[in-house]
């Protein structure tokens, strides 16, 4: 393939990070893993950050330490990845599907309808590193009538009193919603570090910690910590440390926190973040918006509002009126131009595990019209402008060739 999808940013700096790790005789989690937390919170102006091994258990832990379980329900948009879904059915709770707008998000107006006595978290996504609008999503779990429904039942849903808003943020990583970091526009909010991300750790999670007073999110954070390391008292590193052997067991937790061999690759590509790396994949976003508002037949992204700013990790480029058969045709003729694009995403309703549950993709119109016509173009630092006028041409000369 002559250009690929989304190969990950490595530079030396990068690899000297992780050599050092290797070299330093720590490789599991430590002071690097630290280090990440402590850089990402300054980042995102996150009270605390903790690291995991992926957002999928960073979600899970966090509805775990909410008290959501079986019989639970928790609000989710029908377009998003798997995880989003799975991470809520792990822990034993129900995910409530709702249908997005035409800016691939949650629709916030079909959020209320959704929500009842079992709900106990909105469980919002970024998609494509786009905001979704949290203020509207706090007007909702603040409105008197919602208030109302909430059953808390646990001691976390108490002290909160109302439903949680919580964010699946997996794609974005440096977005901005009215001019606040994406990373505390929740009570908390989950970053993937997964391999085709803006900042990757290979694989991993960020968990942004923002819980309202009278919660203490230094306190949170320890708990999610020692749940994250088998409920055990003292991490590896600080039992390493001579004399320092002796732990206990305190809590039936979980095995999954970073590792620091994973996080020094995340360090180094967040020390570039906002100082190139991001604005690269603008500059990416920004050449394909130029060419492709020219046609008639394009759906460029609307990720443009005064105070927001996407992170630019995908540019989803829609066909308009293009069937979902017609779609996949035009994939194939850029690919025979040796041109890797993706599809994001086969709406939840459409696979089989939810399709077995009941959930049926005709319940969600919108989410369809969005997926049946999308392409996700390639968008990363390294890719060059003359690479990119090779992509955009790839798709204008399939688009035409397939008849529109």
């Amino acid at each position: 393939m002559t250009i690929p999808f989304s190969p990950p940013y490595i530079d030396q700096d990068i690899i000297d990070e992780v050599t050092h790790t290797l070299q330093s005789g720590w490789i599991t989690t430590g002071p690097k893993t630290k280090l990440l937390e402590e850089e990402i919170a300054a980042f995102c102006g996150a009270e605390k950050v903790l690291a995991v091994n992926s957002a999928t258990s960073a979600m899970m832990l966090v509805l775990h330490w909410f008290g959501v379980t079986r019989g639970d329900e928790v609000i989710i948009p029908a377009y998003t990845y798997c995880a989003t879904a799975l991470a809520v059915m792990h822990i034993g709770a129900k995910p409530v599907m709702v249908d997005v707008g035409k800016d691939f998000n949650i629709d916030v107006s079909k959020i209320e309808a959704a929500i009842t006595s079992k709900t106990k978290a909105i469980l919002t996504v970024d998609f494509g590193g786009w905001p979704c609008d949290y203020n509207a999503v706090y007007r909702i779990v603040h409105k008197k009538e919602v208030g109302q429904l909430f059953i808390p039942a646990s001691e976390q849903q108490q002290k909160l009193g109302r439903i949680l808003v919580f964010a699946d943020a997996a794609h974005a990583l440096g977005a901005v919603y009215n001019n606040t970091s994406v990373g505390k526009c929740a009570d908390i909010t989950v970053f993937s570090l997964h391999a085709v991300k803006n900042v990757t750790s290979a694989e991993g999670g960020l968990i942004c910690l923002n819980m309202p007073l009278p919660f203490n999110n230094g306190e949170i954070y320890h708990t999610l910590r020692l749940w994250s390391l088998n409920g055990q008292t003292k991490d590896a590193f600080t039992k390493s440390k001579a004399g320092a052997w002796e732990y206990d067991i305190v809590y039936p937790g979980f095995k999954m926190s970073m590792p620091d061999v994973l996080a020094a690759i995340a360090l180094a590509q967040l020390r570039k973040y906002s100082g190139k790396l991001i604005k690269e994949r603008k500059r990416i976003f920004d050449f394909y918006n130029t060419v492709f508002s020219q046609f008639d037949w394009a759906i460029c992204p609307p990720f443009q509002k005064l105070d927001c700013q996407a992170s630019y990790h995908l540019y989803p480029l829609r066909i308009k009126d293009a069937t979902e058969e017609q779609r996949n045709m035009v994939i194939e003729k850029i690919t025979e131009k040796e041109v890797a694009v993706n599809v994001h995403f086969k709406p939840l309703p459409m696979l089989t595990i939810f399709k077995n549950a009941g959930y049926n993709i005709d319940d969600y119109p919108q989410t369809y019209l969005q997926y049946c016509n999308e392409i996700s173009l390639p968008v990363y630092p390294q890719l060059t402008n003359a690479q990119c006028e090779i992509v955009a041409q790839s798709v204008i000369q399939s688009v035409s060739q397939s008849g529109f």
